[in-house]
């Protein structure tokens, strides 16, 4: 097997191009410990090349993966906005399979971050509303026991981890596994400035998604403040994306 330059490097994972022995073109990802990405191997042979891409192999610890590279690659980013939203209402369903261990749930990763919630913030100096603090507290609180039911979901599905492929026009790469209602799957599409920043395309996308895929937008957009707070902040400060979109969404709540 040959290896070429790396595609990525970054805090959680190294993903280079490979070519194996029978000429057929992968992708050798080795991921560093990293809650979110924990189980990744386990989501994409779920999904069995349903909508995402295949995985080829896996080593024993679960770290260094061998996955289908798509070609050519290009993010879903790059497409129209109104049309990717289309992809991936078509996509999301694919995803939504029945599982159960070794996969962590919702109602456990809300938990997690509520016990670090309030000391990030302050820790970051306080960057945005005790409100907004709150409010992302409270929906973590009421939704996670209240959900029906508990499908597998990417909480980490944004435009960029979507990219053009032949074998289908469009594969899911990178998972971040979780046991979730339906619902909570929008989050990182809705948060995501991948398709547009502003408060009128964030909530168009809100608004798009839990309509065509018959969701609750009540609960979509609570989990969507939930995440996009817990996920707010990044180098002892906070992403103000992040904290305008939800302050967005908290006002149609």
């Amino acid at each position: 097997m040959s290896v070429g330059e790396p595609f990525v490097s970054s805090g959680t994972a190294l993903v280079v191009p490979v070519r194996r022995r029978d000429g057929s073109a992968a992708v050798l990802k080795v991921d560093r410990p990293h809650r979110e990405s924990e189980h990744e191997a386990a989501a994409l042979a779920r999904w069995a090349g349903d909508g995402a891409v295949r995985l080829l192999a896996v080593d024993s610890g679960g770290d260094a993966l061998l996955i289908e590279r798509c070609e050519p690659g290009t993010p879903l980013a790059a497409v129209d906005p109104d049309a990717a939203v289309g992809i991936l209402v078509d996509l999301l369903p694919r995803l939504w399979t029945p599982a159960g261990p070794p996969f962590r749930t919702l109602d456990d990763e809300a938990a997690h971050w509520a016990r670090s919630l309030t000391d990030r913030w302050e820790g970051a100096g306080r960057p945005f509303e005790r409100r907004l603090l709150d409010a992302a507290l409270e929906q973590m609180r009421v939704l996670a026991p209240s959900q029906e039911d508990r499908v597998l979901v990417h909480q980490d599905l944004h435009a960029g981890n979507v990219l053009r492929a032949r074998r289908e026009p469009w594969l899911v790469i990178d998972p971040k596994p979780l046991l979730a209602e339906r619902a909570f799957a929008v989050a990182p599409i809705v948060r995501g400035p991948e398709l547009g920043a502003g408060r009128r395309s964030v909530l168009r996308r809100l608004d798009r998604l839990t309509g065509e895929l018959g969701l609750d937008r009540r609960r979509a957009a609570g989990w969507t403040l939930a995440q996009t707070v817990a996920w707010a902040f990044e180098g002892g400060s906070a992403l103000a994306h992040h904290v305008a979109t939800a302050r967005w969404v908290l006002d149609t709540l």
